[in-house]
């Protein structure tokens, strides 16, 4: 089912909580235990989970990132647009891909971040209002160090017992293709959205009441 097929769906309910939604809870969770190396240069990390206008609006509010970017990964480019992907069909997951200097903001710190407040990594398949194996919880590593760092930040959470239920999270393989132009900044232009205001800015505020030392000012 497409966020849109849901959104309409739950719009009464959605607009009477329009004005009341608050600040989401931040799991609390430890540390990653091991990190990719800072180096020179800006790095990349691809990331999804859910719908990824509000996956976008929480890493935009990170220190050290410098841009990130809405788009589908895990299928093919003939089928990297939101049309086909709301099929059901393409092996497509809603993703986004984060522009960071590592010499501000470590890879293992983005993961803490996604694994917290950006999006519940124990729903199989969706995301709150959202279904589908596109709203998946997936990591796509850009490199066999962020695959180690992932890897074994997932194990670390599960012997931690960080979540009441299962870790779903899978590390997939696939490249990223940017969505659509309309998908782009779409919390920062679209902030009185019912959707966005619902779902995705008691995300950002629960990043900024969990993270201070994170957040951008």
């Amino acid at each position: 089912m497409t966020r849109f097929l849901a959104f309409t769906a739950a719009l009464p309910l959605l607009l009477a909580g329009c004005g009341t939604a608050q600040a989401e809870r931040a799991v609390p969770i430890p540390a990653a235990a091991r990190d990719v190396p800072a180096t020179a240069g800006m790095q990349t990390a691809v990331l999804a989970g859910g719908c990824f206008w509000g996956m976008e609006a929480v890493f935009q509010q990170v220190k050290g990132v410098r841009d990130v970017v809405a788009g589908y990964a895990g299928g093919t480019p003939q089928t990297a647009n939101y049309q086909a992907v709301s099929s059901e069909t393409t092996r497509h997951a809603e993703a986004i891909r984060i522009s960071y200097d590592p010499r501000v903001v470590s890879y293992a710190t983005l993961l803490r971040v996604y694994f917290s407040i950006a999006h519940d990594p124990t729903q199989l398949n969706r995301q709150g209002p959202d279904s589908g194996t596109s709203y998946r919880s997936a990591i796509f590593p850009q490199t066999p160090e962020q695959r180690a760092v992932a890897a074994a930040y997932i194990a670390q959470l599960g012997q931690a017992h960080a979540f009441a239920q299962p870790i779903v999270t899978r590390l997939e393989a696939g490249r990223f293709y940017p969505a659509e132009s309309y998908h782009q900044d779409f919390f920062r232009r679209n902030p009185t959205h019912p959707y966005i205001v619902h779902w995705d800015k008691p995300k950002v505020a629960g990043f900024r009441a969990a993270f201070p030392q994170l957040a951008m000012r």
